[in-house]
């Protein structure tokens, strides 16, 4: 299973892993802690489902909001690295989306961002259009693809 797999990367490396979560309400931290003994490895998860607890939580800059949205790979980066700024985590991956219903021309409903901040390594994005699968299905999607960018971040 890719959760234990992370747990035990990260443990054999003297990680601690943070998450920063919107979309997904925590659904990445709770895979995480779902495992007996990942309490050595998980440091944190911050849900900032507002933009003020984007802010006040892990410090993302209103004025990228402002430019950018809350759903953008600029604001997912800022959700990363101010998750291990505030935390005293090695890695942290971060997740802004719109899992619907709804959503716009511009940002359709299933686009969700992704941040991966790691000390010592550049700062990663990524946006994936899911598509218009339906809010359960959209926030598993995106719980599983940040799990994968975790696990991915371990194994390089």
């Amino acid at each position: 299973m890719i959760v234990n797999d992370i747990l035990d990367r990260a443990r054999h490396r003297g990680l601690r892993i943070a998450t920063a979560e919107s979309c997904t309400g925590g659904l990445v931290a709770v895979a995480l802690t779902d495992i007996p003994g990942s309490s050595d490895v998980v440091e944190c998860g911050f849900v900032t489902y507002s933009n003020e607890a984007k802010i006040s939580m892990l410090g993302v800059s209103p004025a990228t909001l402002e430019a950018q949205g809350a759903v953008s790979e600029a604001v997912a980066r800022e959700m990363a690295e101010g998750a291990l700024a505030h935390s005293l985590a090695h890695l942290a991956v971060s997740i802004t989306g719109i899992a619907g219903p709804g959503g716009s021309a511009h940002k359709p409903e299933g686009r969700v961002c992704f941040g991966l901040a790691m000390q010592g390594h550049a700062t990663s994005t990524e946006t994936r259009d899911f598509g218009a699968q339906g809010r359960a299905e959209v926030r598993r999607l995106a719980r599983d693809h940040a799990l994968h960018l975790l696990h991915d971040a371990l194994t390089r």
